[in-house]
């Protein structure tokens, strides 16, 4: 008589698991399909922030080629009224672009 019993409760189990998978899928591909509240959405950047962007990318680039690719980056800006970029360039080199 256990014998059954024991199967039932391996198949409760194994049920279990399975809509606890399910679950978690269903879960993830809600979760990706929505971005977060406070996520940065692609604002434009103004026209001087996106040539500094573009300026810092060639210097890398030229970096790698010479083979001066180290992963160390400094940044200086003295213009004085320069529009303030820091904002735009750690979001924009933030995901490693």
């Amino acid at each position: 008589m256990s014998k059954p019993l024991r199967m039932s409760r391996r198949r409760w189990v194994v049920a279990a698991w399975a809509v606890l998978c399910v679950a978690g899928f269903a879960a993830t591909a809600a979760l990706d399909a929505f971005p977060a509240p406070g996520a940065h959405s692609e604002e434009p950047v103004s026209v001087e922030c996106a040539e500094y962007i573009r300026n810092v990318e060639k210097q890398l680039a030229e970096a790698e080629r010479e083979g001066n690719d180290d992963g160390v980056v400094a940044f200086t800006r003295v213009r004085v009224g320069a529009d303030d970029c820091s904002d735009e360039v750690v979001d924009h080199f933030r995901d490693g672009r």
